[in-house]
C-alpha cells in the first residue's frame, strides 16, 4: 500500500490537528507545537505502514507533544519579580473562553479525552486508539473529565 504525498496529508489534517491542539495547549502554544507535531510527523511518515487512519496517527503525535509543552510549561523558570504567590502556573492562558481554559486545568488524559470527544466527535474506540487506551478507558475519561468542569464551571 502507498501512502499519499506528505504534503497532502498535511493540507487535509492542518486545522485538525490544530484546532486539537489550541483547545489543549492554548494559543500562545499552539503554533509552536503545531510544527513540533508535524516536524515529528514528518520524521517518522516513510515508516508508517498503513494510511488507513492517517488523522488518528496525527492527532495521537499532537497529543505527545501537547503533553510535552505542559510538562516544559511546569518546568520553565520564572523570574521572580512577576511571581504572584496565589499562582498555580507561571504563564497566564491568553484571553480565551473561560470553559476552554477550564478545559486546559484537567488531567491530561481527561483533558485529551474531552477535547477528542466534542472537538472532534471522535467515537470512544477512535479515542482509545489515539490515548493508546481501551475504549472504556476513553469513556471513563471522559466522564471523569466532565464531572470536574460540572463542579468547576457551573
Amino acid at each position: 500500500m502507498s501512502l499519499p504525498p506528505f504534503q497532502t496529508v498535511l493540507e487535509e489534517y492542518r486545522e485538525d490537528v490544530l484546532r486539537f491542539l489550541i483547545a489543549n495547549v492554548g494559543r500562545n502554544e499552539a503554533d509552536d507545537v503545531f510544527q513540533e507535531t508535524f516536524l515529528a510527523a514528518r520524521r517518522a511518515y516513510p515508516r508508517l505502514r498503513s494510511a488507513d487512519n492517517l488523522r488518528g496517527w496525527l492527532l495521537k503525535i499532537a497529543h505527545n507533544k501537547a503533553i510535552d509543552a505542559h510538562r516544559a510549561r511546569k518546568r520553565a523558570p520564572v523570574p521572580a519579580e512577576h511571581v504572584d504567590p496565589g499562582a498555580t502556573d507561571a504563564r497566564p492562558d491568553p484571553p480565551d473562553d473561560a470553559l476552554w481554559n477550564a478545559v486546559r486545568t484537567l488531567p491530561e488524559r481527561q483533558r485529551t479525552a474531552v477535547i477528542l470527544r466534542f472537538t472532534f466527535d471522535l467515537a470512544y474506540r477512535d479515542m482509545g486508539q489515539v490515548m493508546e487506551s481501551s475504549e472504556e478507558a476513553a469513556r471513563r475519561n471522559v466522564f471523569e473529565g466532565l464531572r470536574k468542569l460540572r463542579e468547576v464551571y457551573a
